[in-house]
């Protein structure tokens, strides 16, 4: 049995390494203390609360939850996956605009600083 502790730091530096891969933005593990706003799962999305769940069941309700709890003023979303399955991110609906606009202008911010070199 894997110790779920592992399993869920395995799945945030899984998630900070594909923004890196898939959007080239410079993600970390966050710092795990006691939750809040200032200690996302993953660290690197600047204006987002990142949770971050590697489960076989996920109560996503209850993630989301924990996440819009955690935020602060910051856009709270859960990504998930299971064991074999793609990553996927949930959102509330009536933050979708202010979540695309976050993800072009740090997908651009991205962009600009590799054309630069």
């Amino acid at each position: 049995m894997v110790n779920s502790r592992a399993k869920g730091a395995r799945g945030e530096r899984e998630w900070a390494l594909w923004l890196k891969i898939w959007l080239g933005i410079k993600a970390r593990r966050g710092q795990q203390f006691a939750g809040g706003p200032d200690s996302p799962d993953v660290i690197g999305l600047e204006g987002t609360h990142a949770e971050v769940k590697r489960v076989e069941k996920l109560n996503i309700s209850k993630a989301m939850q924990q996440a819009v709890r955690d935020c602060g003023d910051n856009l709270p979303y859960v990504a998930h996956r299971k064991n074999g399955e793609a990553w996927m991110i949930t959102i509330q609906a009536a933050d979708i605009r202010a979540f695309v606009v976050l993800l072009i202008k740090h997908y651009a911010a991205a962009r600009d600083e590799v054309n630069s070199d």
